[in-house]
């Protein structure tokens, strides 16, 4: 785990401090998010909720340092992420995050394996350890048989598994998925969300959902719900 003397929890995978992010149009300001303050314990699968509009993608942005919040500290595993300047964030992402969205996001000329396996050659992982984590993250989401086949050859739900694979192979500590249930039926819904509830637990890994879905609080530890740009209020589900 990431520590050091800023880290005021030490158990904490996801901690923000009165995040703000305000967007500029000419002379208009629009303030997505509003001093967002959160905390996320390691090995949580929390999902975060919230109409159209009310800053999910943009707090997940930032925890993932896609964007950067205007004003407001980011700690992930203690880390200071929003000190950063983008090189350290890129291997940052590349190297500890999973990221996973609902357009699947796959290559359509590679196969299932060879989506997964271009994220260790980005990495330099070495060519027979990227066969092996390659197969391995395929057989963990259940799509051995699959490997060869070209995104459209395979259902909604067997590609959502390869980007989730995907987003496994470089052992991330924190994976976080936009809508990743949003393009599928509620019975391929639910193989996702029991997924990703099980790589949680078996894997130790820190999972934050945005998601309208009202699927998942069967299978999340939390719900945090996002209204106009603050966290509104925080259900712990048994």
């Amino acid at each position: 785990m990431y520590m050091n003397e800023n880290n005021r929890y030490p158990n904490s995978a996801i901690e923000t401090e009165e995040i703000w992010r305000i967007y500029k149009t000419g002379s208009l300001e629009v303030a997505a998010l509003k001093g967002v303050n959160l905390q996320i314990a390691q090995g949580t699968f929390a999902a975060l909720k919230g109409r159209s509009g009310s800053g999910k993608t943009t707090l997940l942005n930032c925890i993932g340092g896609l964007d950067s919040p205007t004003r407001g500290k980011i700690r992930i595993f203690g880390e200071e992420i929003d000190a950063w300047n983008e090189r350290r964030l890129t291997q940052w992402r590349r190297d500890q995050v999973g990221f996973i969205f609902q357009s699947f996001g796959l290559l359509p000329s590679l196969s299932a394996f060879e989506n997964v396996e271009l994220i260790l050659r980005m990495a330099g992982v070495q060519s027979g350890e990227r066969q092996e984590k390659a197969t391995h993250c395929l057989e963990l989401v259940g799509l051995t048989r699959w490997q060869d086949h070209r995104p459209f050859e395979l259902s909604g739900g067997q590609q959502q598994r390869v980007a989730i694979a995907r987003a496994l192979a470089n052992d991330p500590k924190l994976i976080l998925a936009d809508e990743p249930t949003g393009e599928l039926d509620s019975a391929t819904a639910r193989e996702i969300l029991s997924l990703f509830q099980q790589i949680v637990r078996e894997q130790n890994v820190t999972l934050l959902i945005v998601t309208h879905d009202s699927l998942v609080d069967s299978y999340v530890d939390t719900v945090l719900y996002l209204k106009d740009g603050q966290i509104d209020r925080t259900n712990q589900l048994p």
